[in-house]
């Protein structure tokens, strides 16, 4: 019972690190507390980024393709420059988040992204549909943004929990998204006499447009750039002696077989990774909102806390960083992860249609077979949070060593699944339930590779981060080509992506994370 009431409180209160003043907790449902404000604001951010920039699938495969007469090609040209545009955006964002930080940088992706939202209406054939999609993109960006500032308010311990719960609710707003614009559209046609070309087009202006545009002032207003003030001035609250008191789990601790120290002048005894214990009292932070508590000893390591403050960089620290091996451990597993997730909610409807007509006899609606595509996207409020929150288990107890075998085992799962459901010859329930097997390991993967990212090249979150989320855009694209060129074939297309995702994660085995 007491546990129980323990995990409750980690729910409304935060737990300060004093050596970087990041939570160790997750204070979620307290929106008072800057931490707990901080993650909701990130996932809402990225979440309503959604409901515009995956706008088009549930549609274009129906009403759009008819208004606009779009050939099959067309269709994915359209979903393509979509993901290109978002790839080169979050490879840009990711150092202007080491450099402005990443609450301005959200921010400007929203407000950018509202410019072409309103912009719909105003389409008149395919080639003003894939310009607007290319602009429209921007909005993917706000996944970076979201990444980053998370890593700025929570810890080691919970970092991987925070980063899939963040990245997973606001991944749910592509499945809201696939249940909400069609529903929106059909009610303006048939409860307001609206017709089909005008329907489509100013759904967007009505919905979208306007909930970026105030969830961007939402985020201007009430966000915080750091758990101590200003991006501008993180560094000046630094220890002056470049070290710090970290807290670490007993879990991780136990396997540490350095002496235990008293807390003295650490400045003059200690080195960096050291671990000591002590017991901390009761104390208010003048730069947190909450009281801290702790009533029982805590194991703590030494650490250089300069190290975890992000850096401005410069352009040859933007080189080494993106073409380092350990970015590429992240970067390539989120290729396949995030891009086939990309590319197959781009199709995912029409294979159902496909599918029912082919093997069951029965002819699905749009509507139908978007509500269904709708809970392959939804699935990633569970399944991200699970991966990254088993990482964060498997850190306490083996390091960070554990946190990448278990990504690059989603990952390979994943190819499994994708390689099961391209051979086989499914009837449609049948499909949808390898579907959603195929989402536990690839949303789970999402989530464990963002659990690792805070701990490569910690000084440059924002360019490792901005690297991984555009790889996730570039896999859309490049399987988005494989749809392209196999047309309606769909089960050859999926079982030729499951074999790029097994072979990529094993290729990434020999990377070390140093």
């Amino acid at each position: 019972m007491g546990s129980h009431l323990g995990f409750i409180r980690t729910l409304f209160r935060s737990d300060i690190n004093p050596s970087n003043y990041k939570s160790r907790t997750l204070p979620a449902l307290n929106i008072i507390d800057k931490y707990g404000r901080t993650f909701n604001l990130s996932w809402i951010g990225f979440f309503v980024a959604f409901i515009s920039w995956f706008a088009f699938p549930p549609l274009i495969h129906g009403i759009i393709q008819k208004d606009l007469q779009l050939t099959q090609a067309q269709i994915a040209n359209s979903n393509i420059i979509g993901l290109l545009a978002t790839f080169l955006v979050r490879l840009i964002i990711g150092p202007l988040c080491d450099k402005y930080g990443p609450r301005y940088v959200m921010v400007g992706c929203l407000l950018m992204g509202a410019i072409p939202t309103a912009l719909i209406p105003l389409i008149k054939n395919a080639f003003g549909l894939m310009m607007i999609r290319f602009f429209v993109g921007v909005l993917g960006g706000t996944f970076v943004p979201c990444q980053v500032w998370i890593n700025q308010f929570f810890d080691k311990n919970i970092i991987g929990l925070a980063n899939a719960l963040a990245a997973g609710f606001g991944n749910a707003g592509g499945g809201v998204t696939f249940f909400l614009m069609p529903a929106i559209v059909s009610s303006l046609m048939n409860n307001n006499g609206i017709s089909q070309y005008w329907a489509w087009r100013i759904a967007f202006p009505i919905c979208p447009l306007v909930i970026i545009v105030f969830i961007a002032v939402i985020i201007l207003i009430f966000g915080h750039d750091t758990p101590t003030g200003s991006w501008r001035t993180r560094h000046l609250h630094q220890d002056t002696r470049q070290y710090g008191i970290q807290v670490i789990d007993r879990a991780e601790s136990s396997n540490n077989t350095n002496d235990r120290i008293p807390i003295t002048d650490i400045s003059s005894c200690v080195n960096d990774g050291d671990t000591i214990s002590y017991t901390s009292h009761q104390q208010t932070s003048p730069t947190t909102d909450t009281l801290e508590t702790a009533i029982e000893p805590v194991d703590t390591r030494i650490v250089r806390t300069d190290y975890e403050i992000s850096q401005a960089p410069s352009a040859i620290d933007i080189w080494k960083t993106t073409f380092s091996l350990q970015t590429l451990l992240v970067a390539l597993p989120y290729l396949c992860s995030f891009g086939s997730e990309l590319a197959v909610e781009g199709i995912i409807s029409d294979f159902y249609i496909q599918t029912t007509k082919n093997k069951d006899g029965i002819v699905w609606n749009s509507q139908t077979a978007g509500n269904w595509a709708a809970m392959f996207g939804l699935l990633n409020v569970i399944t991200r949070p699970l991966g990254g929150y088993i990482s964060d288990v498997l850190y306490r107890y083996k390091g960070l060593v554990a946190k990448k075998w278990w990504l690059i085992f989603l990952g390979v799962m994943q190819g499994v699944f994708f390689i099961w459901i391209g051979l086989a010859q499914l009837h449609i329930y049948g499909l949808i339930g390898a579907m959603t097997g195929l989402a536990i390991f690839m949303d789970g993967a999402n989530g464990a590779i963002f659990s690792l990212v805070p701990a490569i090249h910690p000084k440059f979150n924002g360019i490792v981060s901005g690297v991984t989320g555009a790889s996730g855009n570039l896999g859309g694209i490049l399987f988005g080509l494989i749809f392209r060129f196999l047309g309606t074939d769909y089960h050859k297309s999926l079982w030729i992506i499951g074999i790029c995702c097994v072979g990529s994660n094993l290729a990434v085995t020999f990377i070390s994370l140093k």
